[in-house]
């Protein structure tokens, strides 16, 4: 589904990505990680069309979408949920989620069809029974979760997760692995960014590993996992020598 090569970004002479190759398969869930800075939301906001790459080629089911227009990312079937959070605060829950369903590809005419299509997926992602509730009032769990249902709504094939378990604790973070579990059994290809290694290993089928800005590592996380090279980015080399 997805397909980069020698994908590099600069910001006034800082390499932030430099020659990243990728590849990520359709109906699975796949991981980057790495340490803070390591570029790993430069990458998702080149594949989400926020950023242009500074050289580099960009596929997305074998099409080159490099230049794209950053508008027409959604109607592709490509969304994404933000680590800062940005709920439309001062709307309704289920009129966040509306908002998705009237932009996305569903292409929703009316708002009758929309609420519709919106009530569904705030189902889904167990946030129904708040559905009037303002969304600056709700907790972080909750607006989690409602990033997820805006992004469902507007009906993609390819989610972007950034940290979408950060600031959960033990119990809310198994109930979102579920809920992700779920959106990708329905047919959504999942690409997250996750410093819980506890999901990363439990999700995923493929992690992509990223320090300074290059891919270091890939496969399987129980092969990624035991690379030495990762083992020592994340635990550093004394460490790993004891």
């Amino acid at each position: 589904m997805i397909r980069a090569e020698k994908l590099c970004k600069s910001f006034r002479g800082i390499q932030a990505v430099n020659n990243v190759d990728l590849e990520i398969a359709p109906g699975k869930i796949s991981g980057i990680i790495g340490p803070n800075g390591a570029g790993k939301t430069t990458i998702f906001n080149i594949i989400s069309g926020f950023f242009r790459p500074t050289s580099g080629k960009f596929f997305y089911n074998g099409k080159d979408i490099t230049e794209l227009e950053r508008y027409r990312y959604i109607e592709v079937g490509i969304a994404r949920t933000f680590q800062i959070m940005k709920p439309l605060s001062n709307m309704s829950v289920l009129d966040n989620v509306i908002s998705g369903a009237f932009f996305g590809r569903s292409k929703c005419k009316t708002l009758a069809e929309a609420r519709g299509q919106a009530t569904k997926i705030l189902m889904q992602a167990g946030l129904h029974h708040k559905r009037d509730f303002i969304a600056r009032g709700l907790n972080t769990p909750d607006k989690k979760r409602l990033e997820l249902a805006r992004a469902l709504a507007t009906k993609p094939d390819l989610l972007l997760l950034d940290e979408v378990m950060a600031g959960l604790n033990p119990r809310e973070t198994d109930e979102c692995m579920q809920l992700i579990r779920e959106i990708n059994q329905s047919g959504v290809t999942v690409f997250m960014i996750e410093h819980v290694m506890r999901v990363i290993v439990n999700l995923c089928d493929k992690v992509i590993v990223l320090h300074h800005g290059e891919k270091v590592a890939d496969g399987p996380p129980e092969v990624v996992m035991n690379d030495p090279t990762v083992i020592e980015l994340y635990l550093g080399k004394e460490d790993c020598d004891a």
